[in-house]
């Protein structure tokens, strides 16, 4: 079909209605096939190229779920309470809180204030990172000669300022961030050991304790030591759930996560949200 004049371009435009590629969101949600929760409840249905990103403000009580189809998706996550971006995912205080270095059901994702952004509610994989962060560009660029997000190599760091700037936020509002389905332990000797994934069809469900915007970078982990870019597509659904409350199990499953709980019941109360 000739593109050459706008007649043309509008019609080839047209002809790709209803196209489905590999890699991209399904909108409505409700339409994505084989859904985990009746259609109607699901919010957000996309599947992110290797190499690629996304991202979404979601509610209270979401839940979310992120699978490696295919093995070798590298999800890197960042977090902000959606109204006060200043409230965001602390990594640090994520670990030490909970006198834990490793990701897993169960595991808060904790702000500098105290606070609950979302909860590890299930976890089929085990390989994930809170320890290393994403991809940089000086990285990318000296490994596999180009690390722009507009590249065949982007780094994770690069497609975060993409997501971000559509979310009102700059460069310096990035902190560290997790990684889900590539792994990495620490040895005897301080050293760090990459195990890699966990194989295809693992998944992590995460639960929105608080409105919050979520960015994610599909890249290769920065310790793979792999030559090639490895990034294979990353599966992204979210419905409409439920937020923790008190006598569920994670709620009181420690002395530290109680008080997190607490923290963020008490705020969202006082804003009239909880």
């Amino acid at each position: 079909m000739a593109t050459a004049t706008p007649y043309g371009a509008r019609a080839h435009a047209r002809a790709q209605d209803g196209t489905r590629a590999e890699a991209m969101p399904v909108v409505p949600a409700a339409d994505w096939p084989d859904p985990p929760c009746e259609a109607g409840h699901l919010v957000w249905a996309e599947t992110v190229a290797g190499g690629g990103y996304t991202h979404r403000v979601l509610a209270r009580g979401t839940e979310l779920r992120l699978t490696d189809p295919h093995g070798d998706a590298c999800a890197h996550l960042l977090l902000y309470a959606a109204d006060r971006p200043w409230e965001r995912l602390n990594v640090a205080d994520t670990v030490k809180v909970q006198w834990n270095a490793y990701l897993g059901e169960g595991v808060l994702l904790l702000s500098d204030q105290g606070r609950v952004l979302a909860c590890l509610v299930a976890d089929t994989s085990g390989r994930h990172d809170a320890l290393c962060g994403t991809s940089a560009l000086a990285r990318n660029t000296a490994r596999y000669g180009d690390g722009s997000p507009q590249s065949a190599s982007p780094a994770g760091r690069e497609l975060f300022k993409l997501a971000a700037a559509k979310n009102g936020l700059e460069p310096r509002d990035l902190p560290p961030s997790l990684s889900f389905f590539q792994g990495v332990r620490v040895a005897a000797d301080g050293s760090l050991d990459f195990t890699g994934s966990a194989g295809p069809g693992a998944s992590v469900t995460l639960r929105a304790e608080q409105d919050i915007t979520v960015l994610l970078a599909n890249v290769p982990h920065p310790a793979d030591p792999r030559p090639a870019y490895h990034s294979t597509p990353l599966e992204v659904l979210a419905w409409r759930a439920a937020p923790t409350r008190p006598g569920d199990p994670l709620w009181d499953a420690t002395p530290e996560g109680r008080r997190a709980f607490l923290n963020t019941t008490e705020f969202l109360t006082a804003r009239g949200l909880a």
